[in-house]
This record gives C-alpha cells, sequence and structure tokens, in this order.
C-alpha cells in the first residue's frame, strides 16, 4: 500500500488549534512557531505573510512560518521569520524537502532578493550562512542556591550588588513602564524603536506566555525592564530597557536574576537568553554569566544578491544613521522609528 503524499498548504483560521498544537508537541519547534506570529507580523507590521505547513493524511508534519519583506533601504526578502530569532521548518523529516520547494517557489514568485530561514541548526552545507549571531541557552535549577553558584563570581557579585542597593521586581500588567526605559535605552544606542503597538500586541496575543518584569530602586522609581515569552519549559527575556542610573546601582544584573530566580520557582528549567551578535556588549555580558555561545545557522537563497546580506548595525555604512539617530530628540525618534524599523526584522 502507497504511503499518502505530503500536501503543502497555507494557515487558515480554522487550523491554528492543530498548528499550535503542533508546533508545542515538536521539539524542534520555538515561541516563534507559535500562529499568532503571523497576525502580528501582518497587522502591527504590514507585511505579507506565508504561514505554510505540510500534512500528510491529514495530520501537521510540518511548519514554516514566512514572511515578505519590501524596502529600499534594506532590499526585499522573504524570511522565516522576521522580528524572531529562531525560525525555519520544524517537523518530520519528509516534510523538509516539499516546504523548502514551497518557500523558494513563492519566493520567486514575489521576485525577492532572497529567502532567509533563521535555522536553529544547519540544514544545508551549500547553502549562503550568516555566522553572526549565536544564541545562549542553559538549564536552570529549582534552587535559588545553585542557580546562584553557577553565575561566575564577578558576575555573582554584581547580582549581589543590586540586591544589596534594596532593588526589587515588580510584575507589571501592561507595557507603560517597559516602554519608556526601552525606548530611552534604543535611542541611546543609536536605533529606532519598535512601536508600542507591537509590545501591547504580544501581551493581549500571548497572555500569560508573555510578561513584563520591572526593576525598581528603594524609593519605587523605576530603572531597569524586561519583556520575556515563557514556551514549555524554557523562559525567553526577549526585549529590555535601562535608565541611565541602572547601571551604577547594578538594575540589569538583579533584572535577569530575578527573573530567572521567579521563573525556576514556577517550574521553568531553561533560561534562552537569546541572540547576540558576536563582538557586542550583549555577547560578553551572556558570557560573564557563564553562558556558552551556540552558532545560530542562518541560512540564504540568493535570487538576485551576490552575498548575504547584513542588515545590522556592525555593518559600517549605517554609522552614520545611528549617529543621526541618537541626536534626534526622543519624541521625534519614536514618532519616526516605527515606520522605519518595520523593515528592519
Amino acid at each position: 500500500m502507497d504511503r499518502p503524499s505530503v500536501v503543502v498548504k497555507q494557515l487558515s483560521a480554522g487550523d491554528r488549534a492543530r498548528w499550535d498544537a503542533f508546533v508545542r508537541a515538536c521539539p524542534e519547534a520555538t515561541f516563534f512557531h507559535l500562529s499568532a506570529w503571523e497576525g502580528i507580523v501582518r497587522e502591527v507590521f504590514r507585511h505579507r505573510t506565508f504561514f505554510l505547513f505540510a500534512e500528510r493524511a491529514g495530520e501537521i508534519i510540518g511548519v514554516l512560518p514566512l514572511a515578505e519583506v519590501r524596502s529600499r533601504l534594506f532590499g526585499h526578502a522573504l524570511t522565516s521569520l522576521p522580528f524572531c530569532v529562531y525560525g525555519g521548518i520544524a517537523g518530520f523529516a519528509e516534510a523538509v524537502a516539499p516546504l523548502e520547494a514551497e518557500a523558494e517557489a513563492i519566493a520567486r514568485r514575489l521576485g525577492v532578493q532572497h529567502l532567509e530561514l533563521r535555522n536553529v541548526m544547519a540544514r544545508h552545507a551549500d547553502w549562503p550562512r550568516q555566522d553572526l549571531y549565536v544564541t545562549f541557552r542553559k538549564p536552570i535549577h529549582a534552587d535559588d542556591d545553585a542557580n546562584m553558584r553557577e553565575i561566575p563570581r564577578k558576575q555573582r557579585a554584581m547580582v549581589r550588588k543590586g540586591i544589596a542597593n534594596g532593588l526589587a521586581s515588580e510584575i507589571d500588567g501592561d507595557v507603560e513602564r517597559f516602554f519608556a526605559l526601552y525606548a530611552d535605552n534604543v535611542h541611546r544606542h543609536g536605533t529606532p524603536a519598535l512601536p508600542k503597538a507591537f509590545f501591547a500586541r504580544l501581551l493581549k496575543e500571548f497572555g500569560p506566555d508573555c510578561e513584563v518584569l520591572t526593576v525598581t530602586d528603594s524609593a519605587g522609581r523605576p530603572l531597569s525592564s524586561v519583556l520575556s515569552f515563557y514556551f514549555r519549559d524554557e523562559v525567553l527575556p526577549y526585549y529590555a530597557g535601562d535608565a541611565e542610573a541602572a547601571r551604577e546601582l547594578a538594575a540589569n544584573d538583579f533584572k535577569y536574576w530575578e527573573l530567572m530566580r521567579r521563573a525556576a520557582a514556577r517550574g521553568y528549567r531553561l533560561f534562552d537568553f537569546g541572540r547576540s551578535k558576536v563582538g557586542t556588549g550583549s555577547f560578553s555580558f551572556k558570557k560573564n554569566w557563564g553562558f556558552v555561545p551556540q552558532p545560530l545557522s542562518y541560512e540564504y537563497r540568493l535570487y538576485k544578491r551576490d552575498e548575504v546580506p547584513q542588515n545590522n548595525p556592525l555593518n559600517p555604512k549605517y554609522r552614520a544613521f545611528i549617529a543621526l539617530w541618537r541626536r534626534l530628540p526622543r519624541p521625534v525618534a519614536n514618532a519616526l522609528g516605527p515606520h522605519i524599523v518595520r523593515n528592519l526584522g
């Protein structure tokens, strides 16, 4: 008897529940494969989406979320998935070739310059790859003392400095304090801020799987904040911001300790410190916590370009823009930022 063939389809409203059930059960899938990203990317950032799934005998065996990003400055791409650090195909081996074939067909039909799959692990030795990014993931224990002991000595001293300074952490029900700290932080670094509506949408769509933690000083003033995702047994601090006073009081260090401590108490057993560019300050900060960098294999199919795009702040051609952005008044930067950053993905 012949085995049923694999069919590739696009996500519809009626497929969302079984798509998410597959994602939550699939070992290769990540928080960024959940179906809610389709509406977020399409409605908040106005990118055309193509959430593909492979089906055999009525059962989903693989998923591939994609979005088309058009930008005069940064080019025309089909990506899995903009604004997400992990992507690519998640599923059984039989799903890979049909999903990739459909993705390439869509890419050629759209006339994009390249297809980008943000894989955690390499799939194609012969595809161009970008080795700029790494991720930091580490198991955590149920016991606070065990987690504290695993933090290297110098970094542990910074966490204890934050505790000694009388800092406290609180869970926020909205993104107001987070966004103020985040927008100020990225402006100081010369980067446009994502729109506040995006963060509010994340809280709405993901409910208890998305949370804002804010650190305050002894007078109750907000110093540092982080928006995190929860998926299976993992906690993923994803967006963060700090006031200028945070460094002196070790509020940033205290923030991540508090997130780790709270997550461990709730039964989460893996801390995903997220993506960083090699050689940056955030890369060094995460290594100082005792996390070992793990390369990310972003793979490309190039159609109308000769090399992998370098759409990141380390690219020398963006340095003038970064310097200019830092000089803009923050209200102006916050107003203009969403129109620019939607194409950065």
